[in-house]
């Protein structure tokens, strides 16, 4: 076996060894990945390229620099040469689905069990009662608010996605109505919904309860504090924001875009509605079951859900500094 000495090794350039000051070796091309050997002893086979990623650097450098197959890291790409373009199929079912999963259907699921413990407890539902703002900490306001803050804010996020996912796809949040362009026509249709809707709702719920199909709802179990029928506004805007943004708008849109009939995007949206308000009782699913096939419908002919978010805002606000202020004043209410 003939020794190898110092001599015989090739020297270093640029501190990368086996590279020689000069041109490249035969059947090499400039630029290229060194060949691979093959184990016959045949001819060495050319190795692919390495190929930078577009807004990589070179892949060339120090060592401690170089990334795995010779990439680099990716580097800013410049404003003008973003594009937006349209989602494929699959990508527009993956984000929906978890779109839902993170905010309307998550809280379904929620109100699913909900209602299986109530009726497992050996107890009707009549004689039962939940209640939709309560205090988070009595003895020390100061903290309560906070806590009403965070459990309001925070879960608008799925909200803020479904903005940045129609922008990036290139239609933005007028593509389902969510802006203030027509504002007076949008209030006027809100407040009209709101008259019918939340008019016929209350007295479903009334029979609902006497019949024994729901639990009784005591909306507000809060402290009267000066700052709480400001905290019930608050509830009211993040109810009708998050579910008319979510459950109706963007599902709707999307359902269409994936090429659903419109009876399966009415009903899928109304079906989901009625699911996540199923923690009230049989009569909470059924009422905004029926509810939510209007607004689908109306959706579907509109294409703004600005009226509807004014819709359900009226509803809950009523409902909320109502109970408020006339629980117990009222004998025809649970």
């Amino acid at each position: 076996m003939t020794a190898v000495t110092h001599e015989d090794q090739p020297e270093q350039v640029d501190g990368r060894p086996g590279m020689t000051d000069g041109a490249p070796e035969a059947g090499a091309a400039t630029g290229s990945a060194p060949a691979a050997l093959d184990p016959d002893g045949a001819a060495p086979a050319p190795m692919a390229p390495d190929v930078d990623l577009p807004g990589a650097p070179p892949s060339r450098g120090p060592r401690w620099l170089w990334a795995s197959a010779g990439r680099g890291l990716a580097q800013p790409v410049p404003t003008e040469h973003w594009t937006p373009t349209a989602p494929d199929r699959q990508t527009l079912q993956h984000e929906m689905w978890l779109v839902l999963f993170v905010s309307i259907a998550a809280s379904a699921l929620k109100s699913l069990i909900s209602l299986v413990d109530s009726l497992t407890k050996g107890q009707s539902l009549a004689s039962q009662s939940t209640s939709l703002v309560s205090n988070f900490v009595v003895d020390r306001p100061w903290l309560d608010v906070l806590y009403q803050l965070t459990y309001t804010l925070l879960p608008l996020v799925p909200v803020l996605l479904v903005i940045h996912l129609l922008r990036r796809s290139g239609e933005g949040r007028r593509a389902i109505g969510l802006d203030m362009r027509q504002w007076p026509r949008d209030l006027l249709k809100g407040a009209l919904l709101a008259l019918v809707i939340g008019g016929v709702g209350l007295v479903f719920y009334v029979i609902a309860y006497r019949l024994g199909l729901n639990v009784r709802l005591a909306a507000v179990t809060a402290q009267k504090d000066w700052w709480t029928p400001f905290i019930l506004l608050m509830s009211a805007a993040y109810n009708a924001i998050l579910e008319e943004v979510i459950v109706l708008a963007y599902f709707v849109h999307r359902t269409a875009q994936l090429g659903w009939k419109p009876w399966q995007q009415v009903g899928s949206s109304a079906l989901l509605r009625g699911a996540y308000h199923l923690y009230q009782g049989f009569g909470g699913f059924l009422g905004n079951l029926a509810m939510g096939t209007v607004f689908a419908v109306l959706f579907r002919r509109w294409g703004r859900v600005m009226p509807f978010l004014w819709a359900h805002f009226f509803i809950d606000a009523v409902a909320f500094v109502g109970y408020y202020f006339l629980a117990g004043h009222l004998p025809f209410l649970p």
